[in-house]
């Protein structure tokens, strides 16, 4: 396969196993997540208002819903619109003609697919500030994520979750 559709499939593969993912920035977290506990996403993450966001994510994602191999279905939900993904017939059938490798990536999307976007955006920030000691890490999180009034046991909670996806993430 290409490396140019290489990079495609797997953000289709993530969407197959997650079965369906409700939200732009959900997606955008999950993938940002796998990237920084193993699994090999190569779109570039800069730090944005809503923590980690690829503007190469969305672009690829744009382009395989054009090419008909994901599914991006709009629905109103109270005052805003929330996007769904989920991958076509046309998807899996390609993917079936070229198999991605990513063992336990399965386990660690479906995990992360059963949390509200709020804590992925929590577990994604702590994972694009781990170089700091995590003094530093929860300042940030005060300062940049204010408005979502993060406490200090979500905080806590985020690094464990993050300790047991890594786990999960090197079972096979």
């Amino acid at each position: 396969m290409k490396s140019l559709l290489k990079d495609h499939a797997r953000v289709m593969h993530a969407v197959q196993v997650s079965g369906e993912i409700a939200g732009r920035k959900k997606l955008q977290k999950m993938i940002y997540i796998a990237k920084k506990i193993s699994f090999p996403f190569q779109e570039r993450f800069q730090f944005h208002f809503y923590g980690p966001y690829s503007e190469e994510l969305t672009l690829r994602v744009e382009e395989l819903c054009n090419m008909g191999f994901i599914e991006e279905v709009k629905e109103k939900k109270g005052g805003y619109y929330q996007y769904k993904y989920a991958l076509t017939d046309s998807g899996k059938e390609f993917l079936s003609l070229n198999e991605v490798d990513m063992p336990c990536l399965q386990d660690c999307l479906t995990d992360m697919n059963g949390h509200n976007a709020r804590f992925l955006e929590l577990v994604s920030t702590v994972l694009y500030f781990e170089g700091l000691p995590k003094e530093e890490v929860v300042d940030k999180i005060f300062t940049l994520k204010s408005s979502q009034r993060y406490t200090n046991a979500e905080i806590d909670e985020a690094y464990e979750y993050i300790e047991g996806l890594k786990r999960k993430a090197t079972l096979h």
